[in-house]
């Protein structure tokens, strides 16, 4: 099926920031669909006139349009919580940070504090964003908020985990030894990780500029 592009016949508007109009989409169709994913096929066409075919991953609607969220808990100032779960993609175990989709009608920090409950039997009392990260943006759209999440108390919910996850704690200052375990690889949990280190060290270091 096609679809027509917001674009299609006329001059995008340069909005990049990079000097370069987007390309306009001359045609986009579905080429496959799961049940969990769909593909796209989009036929585009450069400022210069240079025409491509590009393909990217979408969602297949299952009505999760809140997109997702990755946790960094810390049960206490100097350790953060890790899973061990089944990777799919690797056909092995991995390790990594709690995280999970955003349910219809939920908010992140409710999300957050959902996952973190299901995956690792605790909640927070306080969660706050982070930052947000993408996965691979020249083939899908897909976006994942990271949440920081304190104070935490024990709270488990059920899930939909197909066995029991094994949780870990790890010191967040010593990435490194992570970081050289062949079962932690995932690139968006590294980012966290980092991203939340940082941020803890300035908010113990900055003091009151008067």
């Amino acid at each position: 099926m096609a679809f027509s592009s917001h674009y299609a016949g006329s001059t995008p508007p340069d909005d990049t920031g990079t000097g370069h109009p987007k390309p306009r989409l001359l045609n986009r169709r579905e080429v496959a669909r799961s049940r969990l994913f769909a593909i796209e096929e989009l036929e585009l066409r450069f400022a210069n006139g240079a025409e491509r075919t590009f393909e990217r991953l979408t969602g297949s609607g299952n009505g999760h349009g809140g997109g997702a969220v990755m946790i960094v808990a810390m049960p206490d100032p100097e350790h953060v919580l890790l899973i061990h779960e089944y990777a799919a993609g690797f056909d092995d175990y991995a390790l990594t940070l709690p995280k999970g989709l955003v349910d219809p009608g939920e908010d992140i920090v409710s999300a957050a504090n959902r996952e973190l409950m299901e995956e690792c039997g605790m909640g927070a009392q306080h969660i706050e964003p982070l930052v947000e990260l993408s996965l691979a943006p020249n083939y899908m759209s897909h976006r994942i908020h990271v949440m920081l999440a304190t104070d935490l108390y024990e709270k488990r919910l059920p899930g939909d985990e197909p066995e029991p996850l094994i949780v870990e704690r790890h010191p967040l200052e010593d990435i490194a030894s992570l970081l050289a375990r062949e079962d932690f690889h995932e690139g968006r949990a590294i980012a966290a990780l980092f991203i939340a280190r940082d941020r803890l060290r300035n908010e113990q270091t900055s003091e009151p500029w008067w």
